[in-house]
């Protein structure tokens, strides 16, 4: 009899350690596999990089697609070999992240669109974390200041593209929430509370401007830069101007929760909080099934679906819910999470070009990276997984 009580108790400690995994293997053996591929991908990328072509994007037609600095891809990359250090302290991935991170520093003077955050930051960002020289936050700085030139205090809100003027006269994306966050760093480390101004200006100029009656967003809006009036309300990765880009949702959700973060304002704490109910009232997030590539995309289920988006509300959801304590932010955050983990999504080793994750949609209206690996899919899928192995301490 003892010996059944004995093994009872060893089969429920099991069942609950297993219950607490993203993955049925637990995450360790997720980091082995990632750290294998990463393993995998640098040599493949040995094989196609140049001197300019440094960073990997997707794989197309069986090919990896490489970019320079300007790219608004290139940041993710090194954030991975970061990421990858922060789960290892294996000092090879750091020395690796390094060689990938400095080689951005022109990008701090690059003011020709928003995206210098996301290139800057998910590099550079993760790099001030691991190392006192002090030039590396003199780079960020910099990067804030010319991000900061983007801004128009009309509109109150960072001017996106510089491009596509025939369609806008100053257009303004969800995505640029993603860019916030570098101002709200150099705030904080320089006082310059000019950068915290323009950032919270923008998140609320975009608040109420971008949003619909249920907490859905457009991808673009268009506003007069002489008066401040948002004239157009589009869409220029969507399906259509009223349809719901999926990873735009992912961008608000993950913007407002991080100006949370930075500021404790309420408004953005609420803001995020009814984004994220849009978003379980969906059923491909409640079920924590990928999404496709668009809610309303037309031709579901024969749509592509897109892992960037589900690895981007994951992220978004693990954090949020340290904030609201509302246990069905954290239930879907690991859902996604189990599924992104599982066979059908996560790349076995030596494949997939060296990515962690298939199934990812850059721009279907364009057809543009349909169905492939995408560099910032990962991205945020180990950011949703190192938020999930800090909350559980493993």
């Amino acid at each position: 009899m003892k010996i059944k009580l004995a093994s009872l108790f060893l089969f429920i400690v099991v069942m609950l350690i297993g219950c607490n995994n993203p993955a049925s293997n637990g995450v360790q053996n997720i980091v082995d596999n990632v750290e294998a591929q990463f393993d995998y991908a640098l040599g493949e990328i040995e094989k196609v990089k140049t001197d300019s072509l440094l960073w990997p994007r997707s794989v197309e037609k069986g090919a990896i697609t490489m970019v320079p600095s300007k790219d608004w891809t290139s940041g993710f990359f090194p954030g991975n070999l970061w990421m990858l250090y922060e789960l290892t302290q294996n000092d090879k991935w750091k020395e690796l992240a390094m060689d990938y991170t400095l080689p951005l520093e022109p990008e701090k003077w690059n003011d020709d669109n928003h995206d210098i955050g996301f290139k800057m930051y998910c590099s550079f960002g993760h790099a001030i974390k691991y190392s006192d020289d002090p030039k590396l936050k003199e780079i960020l700085i910099q990067s804030a200041k010319t991000l900061s030139t983007r801004y128009n205090p009309v509109v109150g809100c960072i001017r996106s593209w510089n491009s596509l003027t025939e369609q806008w006269a100053y257009p303004v994306i969800i995505d640029n929430m993603m860019n916030l966050e570098l101002l709200m760093w150099a705030a904080k480390e320089t006082g310059n509370e000019g950068f915290r101004e323009i950032a919270i200006k923008h998140a609320q100029t975009t608040m109420k401007n971008h949003f619909r009656d249920d907490y859905s967003c457009y991808h673009v809006v268009g506003y007069n830069p002489e008066t401040g009036a948002a004239e157009k309300k589009n869409t220029h990765q969507g399906y259509a101007d009223d349809s719901d880009w999926t990873r735009g949702q992912g961008w608000a959700l993950y913007g407002y929760t991080m100006m949370y973060r930075e500021t404790g304002m309420e408004e953005f704490l609420n803001q995020a909080i009814h984004v994220a109910q849009y978003l379980i009232n969906e059923a491909d997030i409640k079920n924590g099934d990928v999404p496709y590539w668009d809610f309303d995309a037309p031709n579901i289920p024969n749509e592509p679906k897109d892992a960037s988006a589900a690895a981007v509300i994951s992220s978004a959801l693990f954090e949020l819910y340290q904030y609201s304590k509302d246990q069905e932010h954290y239930d879907v955050a690991k859902k996604l999470l189990d599924t992104m983990s599982s066979d059908d999504f996560f790349a076995k080793t030596g494949e997939n070009g060296g990515f962690l994750l298939k199934h990812s949609t850059g721009s279907k209206p364009y057809n543009s990276e349909i169905d492939v690996p995408l560099v910032y899919a990962d991205y945020y899928f180990l950011e949703s997984l190192i938020k999930y192995k800090a909350m559980h301490k493993i």
